[in-house]
């Protein structure tokens, strides 16, 4: 009885090491994921202040 305790407590943390270390992997990507999307974000709002920026400057009148 005790010898088939330990062996489904053996079980039982093998399975919640392997969930944790599947759910870390996820995490990983997830991160990945969102760097990127946060990376193209900014990209995108640069290049509008860029374009604004220098459209009104076109329109500066020097003479």
């Amino acid at each position: 009885m005790l010898l088939a305790a330990i062996l489904m407590w053996h079980m039982l943390q093998a399975k919640v090491r392997a969930y944790v270390e599947l759910n870390e992997v996820g995490s990983v990507v997830e991160k990945v994921i969102l760097t990127a999307i946060f990376a193209a974000l900014a990209i995108a709002v640069g290049a509008i202040i860029v374009a604004k920026v220098t459209a009104k400057a076109n329109s500066i009148n020097l003479n």
